[in-house]
């Protein structure tokens, strides 16, 4: 089992770095470099830079209020 943990642990790691990797180029070193260079095809608009992040965190946001509202109620119907 802890062979598992560890493997999904490095995966999710490696997951992580690539993300933060891909993003922190998308953003800070591909402004900078010609539009007509092949290297802008790898890439979403500069658009969907705030975009993304910003919906992903309305979501995680919302997410993170109905298991606060799951877990308040739960505690109620015990009390009771």
């Amino acid at each position: 089992m802890e062979l598992a943990d560890r493997a999904v642990g490095f995966l999710l790691s490696f997951i992580s770095l690539s993300i933060f990797t891909y993003y922190t180029f998308w953003v800070i070193i591909v402004p900078f470099v010609d539009s007509d260079n092949f290297i802008h095809k790898y890439f979403l608009p500069q658009e969907y830079a705030i975009l993304i992040p910003v919906c992903a965190g309305v979501v995680l946001l919302c997410l993170l209020c109905m298991f606060v509202g799951f877990v308040m109620l739960k505690s109620k119907k015990k009390k009771a």
